[in-house]
């Protein structure tokens, strides 16, 4: 079954969580797609992660023309595609997310603002389907130290 993590953010944003999970993809080989709720996250990301630290190059692109998308390694979408063949998918920003959708996938992180009452109900009650079912779900929260704790 599909590991599926739930990034319960409380302390941190978006744009500072989100490039340290796609490093950590990349390191293990893994494509990703990123899939936003509107057309303005998904700019926002991609200038967030040309531009997030100068060390780090994180390849990746937003164009929707199937083959630009195919040799993605990170593809940053608003739809249900998966043009690069990922092993994961990142929903952010209130994206829809079926649970049929995560069978395709190694593994699907939901990451969602605390501060976003209807997000966090959409999370809430993700977590609840996918409790129902043999899929490995965790939930991470931030503690004060800004350290990232699994809590269920």
């Amino acid at each position: 079954m599909t590991e599926v993590l739930f990034y319960h953010l409380e302390r941190a944003r978006l744009e500072t969580v989100l490039p340290g999970l796609l490093e950590k993809t990349l390191q293990r080989g893994w494509k990703a797609v990123v899939r936003a709720g509107a057309e303005e996250t998904l700019s926002y990301l991609d200038e967030t992660l040309w531009t997030h630290r100068d060390e780090s190059f994180l390849p990746h692109s937003a164009d929707q023309d199937p083959d630009v998308a195919a040799r993605q390694p990170i593809w940053l979408t608003t739809t249900s595609d998966r043009p690069n063949a990922a092993d994961l998918l990142f929903v952010v920003d209130r994206a829809n997310l079926h649970p049929d959708e995560i069978l395709a996938y190694e593994r699907c992180v939901l990451i969602f603002d605390g501060a976003d009452e209807t997000g966090l109900a959409a999370a809430r009650a993700l977590w609840k389907d996918l409790r129902e079912t043999d899929h490995d779900a965790t939930y991470w929260r931030q503690n004060k130290a800004g350290r990232w704790e699994k809590q269920g």
